[in-house]
């Protein structure tokens, strides 16, 4: 299985020796990390980085989230973790993620997220991050086969 196919933003990693587990292999709630560092990367590469989130009182709170392991990384593994839009609503969204070693994809991920102020009370989703976000969505049947189930 391969992850061809390149899309939206991308973010390089090396696996440390920390990240593992007592098999050797990246332990599972390690690929969260990995997958929120590339999300906060792609909002701050969308020019909505978490401080200008924060000015205008937007906060992006996950819901849900679903990851599905296709194969091991290991310790030294060179990892590209790639973030897009899926679906976007008013309110919410749902992103996809796909952790690569070269063209083999090794992990998925699908995120749900609402936005919210911070009295917590739900607000739409900015329209320049909207806009933003909107250039990197991807087919609604882009590597569905890979991805795990996850309703918006």
């Amino acid at each position: 299985m391969t992850g061809a196919d390149p899309i939206g933003a991308s973010m390089s990693l090396r696996v440390r020796f920390y990240e593992l587990d007592p098999y050797g292999h990246v332990n599972h709630a390690t690929y969260l990390q990995y997958f929120e560092a590339a999300r906060v990367v792609w909002l701050d590469e969308m020019g909505h980085g978490l401080d200008r989130l924060l000015a205008d009182d937007v906060q992006l709170v996950v819901t849900a989230v679903a990851t599905k392991f296709i194969s091991p990384a290991l310790l030294n593994d060179q990892l590209t973790i790639e973030t897009a839009m899926a679906e976007a609503g008013r309110v919410r969204a749902q992103w996809v993620q796909r952790a690569l070693r070269g063209d083999d994809l090794i992990a998925t991920q699908r995120i749900n997220f609402a936005t919210v102020n911070s009295a917590n009370r739900p607000i739409r989703v900015p329209a320049d991050l909207a806009a933003a976000m909107q250039q990197f969505q991807v087919a609604a049947d882009w590597h569905v086969r890979d991805l795990p189930d996850l309703a918006l």
